[in-house]
């Protein structure tokens, strides 16, 4: 039943429409009272806020980002590619003040959207139904959705046309992987740092994602890179 509701998904070629009702069937499927949807790159870590959806409003949450590697329960759920739940006095220590909006909040839930061994995302998760119980098999069912929406999304994303990147964008973005900085990549390519910011530009734009860490993090999806 739900792998054919995930299925469906796959009519959508909208992404932002596809990410939206992605978190709608979370929440109608599973004990959950909230979403948060994260982008998440292995450059750096990063987690980048999206969007909250709760029963009664979508709030942009943009201004998030975090390393994950201050934030265990997501690390580990990231590296594992499994769900995660934590509770009591394991959310306080695990959890993070930026996800608490009300004193009630003392559990936390981390899906990985993920395909493959890339994860490219995760749901959040810190308000429950009252009947909700945690256990390895409820569990397993959520690191399952995760799987079935990151395959989903894959074929959206594979779906959508985009143009091939040049030598030197190539070139460009495999630098940003190493960690090398504009200035560093200006004097090793002997060209100068605003050339390397408009090779930056255009190869984001011709991926149609957002900045740097997306980019990266797309280009090893789809094995460009590694």
């Amino acid at each position: 039943m739900l792998e054919a509701k995930i299925r469906n998904l796959e009519n959508i070629t909208n992404q932002d429409d596809l990410l939206y009702q992605s978190m709608e069937l979370y929440m109608g499927t599973f004990p959950v009272k909230n979403c948060y949807l994260f982008r998440y790159s292995s450059i750096g870590y990063l987690a980048e806020g999206i969007v909250l959806l709760t029963p009664t409003e979508l709030i942009h949450i943009r201004e998030i980002r975090d390393d994950i590697r201050s934030l265990p329960i997501i690390f580990s759920s990231i590296q594992e590619r499994k769900a995660k739940y934590c509770t009591g006095i394991e959310y306080f220590k695990q959890a993070s003040s930026k996800y608490t909006f009300a004193s009630t909040v003392t559990s936390m839930l981390i899906v990985p959207i993920s395909f493959h061994s890339v994860v490219i995302g995760y749901y959040l998760t810190n308000e429950f139904t009252q009947k909700a119980a945690f256990d390895d098999k409820m569990l397993s069912s959520f690191t399952a959705f995760g799987k079935l929406v990151g395959s989903v999304l894959e074929k959206n994303t594979s779906h959508t046309p985009s143009q091939e990147l040049s030598k030197r964008e190539l070139e460009v973005m495999k630098r940003i992987s190493w960690g090398e900085s504009t200035k560093e990549m200006a004097d090793s390519m002997n060209i100068s740092e605003l050339t390397v910011k408009q090779y930056v530009k255009s190869a984001i734009s011709k991926l149609g994602v957002q900045n740097r860490p997306h980019a990266v993090s797309e280009l090893f999806r789809k094995g460009i890179i590694s």
